[in-house]
């Protein structure tokens, strides 16, 4: 049976995952890592070109490692939210401006009061956040007119990939509703709101569904890769639903919280008919899977919390750095001697949707050392992703147990702090690469090799056992998160005034 061809086009690197549907299992996996650039303390940048020659590196090292080209279909999980701008050549005007990015604060404000932060969120199915595709494109509206002027279509980074692949520009379902511009219901473009705001509507790709096929891959372009002219190449879908087709999130009832780079807390919806149910702190998405959305809430610096205090203390390049922290922190007793520490080292989103939000360690004394620091910023992140649980399961149901992902769900210590915190049992997913093997899986069920999403992920998804939540620690941490809940509101104020907005 010929493989699949996932291709991850995340924020610090792209990945080739080559899997097998005949064994279910993942046959190579390669990766290339890029810069984030940041030109200026509230930017966040980089070069589509390097999108590509990571896709191009990686994908020719896993062809290699196969030793086999027969790829049935290609597919693709992107990175969110983040703004390629083409011009009629399909060419970027510039460096991709990604969800990272705090420059479009004012814009944020600007487009809610447009119609109203109730209708807009009933639309949209989530309020703007500073880095989505309509909120850059309006701060280059009033700041690069230029710019925005010389661009025939706007497309998000995965969308820029695949471009180069088929020579078609487009998007699909799941990246158009990370936009914030997005009629979630309707699954089309928000007229009301791009009329409201002056955005013209000719700057938005045609939208597909994430399992149709969006061409074919164009002869030059396999000759660079190694691969085969004309395999198709399946629209694909942003990162958190390749994710969870990856963690078998496919139906309400489940949920799944991720500490990758940022950190995610994923509930899969029912997409019913009509008026979207919406909370302002969350996003409300489209799934990958059809009939499905998503409640999504998302912190800004999760596992990035961990990599700055890695990068502060000196292991920056240090192999085993990160299970070194995690030593040091499962030696120090729950509330790390009484340190707290805020993870908002970015901004934040879910629940404050505050980009001047910052970061802060409260109660730092001479007492503490890396350990009580790296504790810190892990039971920070979980006091974090609990707000934006609690907020998740109100608006999509109850979910008995958690999936626990990314990166920071392979520390023992970080994932039983996140039980703790939580109060319910988390079971981690053991398969790996879960949003390139997501992505593959995507690329099967549009090139028709299974029937289903159900089908693709029966075989594939593999969880391990519970991590349960230990009495002991709950108590400490109940009293510990009332007083985490409580320092944003303290500080606000503060913190805009440091970050020159007060």
């Amino acid at each position: 049976m010929p493989l699949l061809l996932g291709l991850d086009i995340g924020t610090s690197s792209a990945k080739a995952v080559l899997f097998d549907p005949e064994s279910a299992g993942v046959v190579a996996v390669a990766g290339r890592e890029y810069p984030v650039l940041k030109p200026a303390p509230d930017r966040a940048e980089q070069d589509p070109q390097a999108w590509w020659d990571a896709v191009v590196s990686a994908t020719r090292e896993v062809i290699a490692a196969a030793g086999r080209t027969d790829v049935a279909a290609i597919s693709f999980s992107g990175q969110m939210h983040g703004t390629v701008l083409l011009d009629a050549a399909g060419q970027p005007l510039g460096p991709a401006i990604i969800w990272a990015d705090q420059r479009s604060a004012a814009e944020c404000e600007a487009l809610t009061a447009a119609l109203g932060p109730e209708r807009y969120a009933g639309l949209a199915g989530t309020l703007p956040a500073a880095g989505f595709m309509g909120a850059t494109l309006l701060w280059l509206a009033r700041h690069e007119p230029e710019r925005l002027a010389r661009t025939h279509r706007a497309v998000f980074p995965k969308d820029y990939v695949r471009l180069r692949m088929t020579g078609r520009i487009a998007t699909e379902v799941s990246d158009a509703a990370s936009s914030g511009v997005f009629d979630i219901a309707g699954r089309r473009w928000a007229t009301p709101i791009l009329a409201a705001v002056g955005l013209p509507e000719r700057l938005f790709p045609d939208v597909l569904e994430s399992t149709e096929v969006a061409g074919a891959l164009l002869p030059e372009v396999a000759a660079e890769l190694g691969l085969a002219a004309g395999i198709p190449v399946i629209a694909g879908c942003a990162d958190q639903p390749a994710q969870a087709i990856g963690n078998g999130l496919l139906e309400p009832g489940m949920a799944s919280v991720t500490t990758g780079s940022g950190g995610q807390v994923f509930v899969p919806v029912a997409a019913g008919d009509g008026r979207i149910a919406t909370d302002p702190r969350l996003h409300v998405f489209i799934h990958a899977v059809p009939g499905v959305n998503y409640v999504l809430g998302a912190i800004l610096s999760a596992g990035l919390s961990l990599r700055w205090l890695r990068d502060l203390t000196g292991l920056t390049g240090t192999p085993g750095a990160y299970a070194l922290l995690s030593q040091e922190a499962a030696a120090i007793p729950p509330g790390a001697d009484g340190l707290i520490f805020l993870p908002y080292l970015s901004g934040e989103r879910t629940p404050h949707m505050d980009p001047a939000a910052r970061g802060a360690f409260i109660g730092l004394s001479h007492y503490h050392t890396r350990g009580h620091l790296a504790r810190a910023v892990m039971e920070g992140v979980a006091f974090a992703l609990r707000q934006a649980l609690e907020i998740s399961l109100g608006l999509g149901g109850s979910a008995g147990v958690i999936i626990a992902a990314g990166g920071g769900a392979e520390s023992a210590v970080w994932r039983q702090i996140q039980a703790d915190v939580f109060g319910l049992p988390l079971r981690q997913t053991l398969l790996v690469e879960q949003a390139g093997v997501g992505a593959a899986l995507l690329a099967g069920v549009g090139a028709g090799v299974y029937p289903s999403f159900a089908a693709a992920c029966a075989r594939v998804v593999r969880l391990g056992p519970e991590t349960p939540p230990l009495p002991e620690h709950q108590a400490i941490y109940r009293a510990l998160y009332e007083q985490f809940t409580g320092l944003y509101p303290l500080l606000k104020a503060d913190f805009h005034r440091l970050a020159g907005r007060g």
